[in-house]
């Protein structure tokens, strides 16, 4: 897999000054967690399955979470199983399906997943892992005890993403306490936990709320609060923390709207770019994209995403920059072990080695999945390169 491997050999050239990495599932969990990108939900009732996962990696997906929990009804379970395993041994016996996304189940309980695994049989090998619902320590640990068993039992690397959406997370009087639970159960299992993801939908419910798609989740300040918290303890860069990946975003075409678009011009150069800017309006990307920058500024990488619409903008903002690149590349030399401050390449700020060396480092692990932009490209030339044909 490689991201924008959609895109032609030609012009991935002319976009960047280094291009994304390849990576398969059996990459270090360190490089799979940067590359997860936008990772799109679907719901394992869908019978065309197998033919979606095959369209969707065509347009440059990397990963997928087929669901078994709430996009299904109850009554469906039994058959979304069934249709699952039907799909993946599809799938699995196609002769040119090329490479298929990292791809991940979301199961309502631990039984659930050796269940499954031995259902699976062979096409176990498309499997990258499964997504735990309203993760604490003591609903999440039985589903960690129960990949740790499918493993051992199948011989497949299987990686966890707990989901954090539970109210005791949500609610301050429960919050510290509940975070500390999920620290110590995802601790225990490190090797195996690849990212946290972020149910911001299930904390808007617990106060009966939904933001519109002029707001984003900060904008929301209760959702707000506990996204810094769950990164304040759970995203640090000491050696302790853990990817922490952004909160879905709902909308893929917008309704009237209340407040000015939030997505400038200037970005955008005259004719097909300008129609861009107004399909991305119309459509409520620019809210999409605002809360993308939010994500990342708050230590979030990667992104939960619903509608295929929403997946190129996500790894569009997710290709470094020519000058972050630059500024990453400087703060890192041999040369700056000692620390000190220095003027970045760019003659606009102040590089200060020791305190911006994890974000440096950070910053070239990103690069080697998404890649380097070169100097006079920016995202909206990604954007338009990533968008289907």
């Amino acid at each position: 897999m490689r991201h924008f491997s959609h895109v032609t050999p030609e012009e991935r050239q002319r976009l960047f000054h280094q291009e994304p990495g390849a990576f398969t599932s059996d990459s270090p969990a360190r490089v799979l967690a940067a590359a997860l990108g936008a990772t799109l939900y679907s719901p394992a009732t869908r019978p065309t399955l197998a033919d979606d996962i095959v369209k969707q990696a065509a347009r440059g997906v990397v990963s997928m979470v087929l669901c078994l929990e709430d996009s299904i009804d109850d009554s469906e379970v039994v058959g979304a199983e069934e249709n699952l395993v039907r799909q993946f041994t599809d799938l699995a016996t196609r002769p040119d399906t090329g490479e298929t996304p990292l791809l991940f189940v979301r199961v309502r309980f631990p039984e659930q997943i050796p269940d499954l695994v031995r259902r699976l049989g062979p096409a176990v090998r498309l499997l990258s892992g499964f997504v735990m619902p309203k993760f604490t320590e003591e609903r999440g640990t039985p589903f960690l005890e129960a990949l740790t068993a499918a493993e051992a039992e199948s011989g497949r690397r299987l990686f966890a993403m707990p989901v954090l959406e539970s109210p005791e997370l949500l609610y301050r009087e429960s919050r510290v306490e509940t975070l500390e639970g999920i620290s110590r159960a995802v601790d225990k299992y490190r090797d195996r936990v690849l990212a946290l993801r972020l149910g911001v939908t299930d904390f808007c419910s617990s106060y009966g709320l939904r933001r519109a798609p002029d707001m984003t989740a900060y904008d929301v300040q209760v959702v707000a609060s506990v996204i810094a918290d769950v990164v304040n303890m759970l995203g640090r860069a000491d050696g302790t923390g853990f990817t922490v990946t952004g909160p879905v975003w709902e909308y893929f075409r917008v309704p009237e709207r209340m407040f000015k678009p939030q997505l400038r011009r200037s970005p955008f150069l005259e004719g097909q770019a300008e129609e861009l800017r107004e399909k991305l309006l119309e459509h409520a990307m620019d809210g999409l994209l605002r809360e993308i920058a939010l994500d990342q500024a708050n230590g979030l990488m990667g992104k939960t995403c619903i509608h295929p619409s929403h997946v190129p903008p996500v790894h569009a903002l997710s290709v470094v920059s020519h000058e972050e690149f630059s500024d990453a590349q400087d703060i890192l030399r041999p040369e700056r072990g000692g620390g000190g401050v220095l003027r970045s390449a760019y003659t606009n700020k102040m590089n200060e080695v020791k305190p911006h060396r994890a974000w440096a480092e950070r910053t070239l692990l990103r690069a080697e999945v998404f890649g380097v932009a070169r100097e006079d490209i920016g995202f909206v030339e990604l954007l338009t390169a990533g968008l289907p044909a």
